[in-house]
């Protein structure tokens, strides 16, 4: 898994939680690849009750514990998960979280009378909406998503783990000698393409050489 924390809502409230890429399947015990199934991973209603104990367990080894309010314990919590495919897009959505700050500066409209005002996206309808508090508020908010010094953003679990580089490499070998199979297999139940003929005549066509692109008019 990649893990990446996000804590900022477009109108820079505080909304703590991680997003995390996890690969369609596994390592067996002796050593062979197990696939999932391309539209589901894990149930995630009972991932939600697991994932709420486990952290609650972890806090209750800190001081931070006697900070959350008992009730949070008892509320459903929502752990959303979906395939994304290769996967590629997800980290092309999650990149903004890790190389930017809660919000730039051209969303940055107006200061104004101790007053700033600055601009979002609306979830609901995707049209630009404007937002403006006090300047004490907007730094307020703004400081709440300034990590610790040497605070770790992004972690990685698993096969994806720096100490366990050399499965990792299994894996990779273990799917590429899959990928390759398919492939072959693919090409032996292709049927040969029909050979190009003439519209005029009906004879065969053949192909003296390709022809060189053109360059572009200045």
């Amino acid at each position: 898994m990649v893990g990446v924390l996000h804590t900022w809502t477009r109108q820079l409230l505080y909304h703590p939680h991680v997003h995390y890429i996890v690969t369609g399947g596994g390592l067996t015990a002796d050593g062979r690849w197990r696939a999932a199934r391309k539209d589901f991973l894990v149930p995630v209603k009972a991932l939600s009750k697991i994932f709420r104990a486990k952290l609650r367990d972890e806090l209750k080894k800190s001081e931070l514990f006697a900070q959350v309010e008992a009730r949070v314990w008892r509320k459903d919590w929502v752990v959303h998960s979906e395939p994304v495919g290769s996967g590629q897009q997800a980290f092309t959505y999650l990149a903004p979280y890790i190389f930017r700050v809660a919000l730039s500066n051209n969303r940055l409209r107006k200061l104004e009378n101790g007053n700033v005002t600055f601009t979002f996206q609306e979830s609901a309808t995707d049209k630009l909406k404007r937002c403006t508090v006090t300047a004490e508020e907007f730094i307020r908010r703004f400081l709440q998503h300034v990590l610790p010094n040497r605070f770790i953003k992004v972690r990685y679990y698993g096969l994806l783990s720096p100490a366990l580089r050399q499965l990792l490499l299994k894996a990779r070998q273990l799917l590429s000698a899959t990928s390759s199979k398919l492939k072959r297999e693919e090409v032996k139940t292709t049927a040969p393409l029909a050979l190009l003929s003439c519209p005029h005549c009906g004879g065969p066509l053949t192909l003296l050489s390709p022809l060189a692109p053109k360059g572009r008019a200045p």
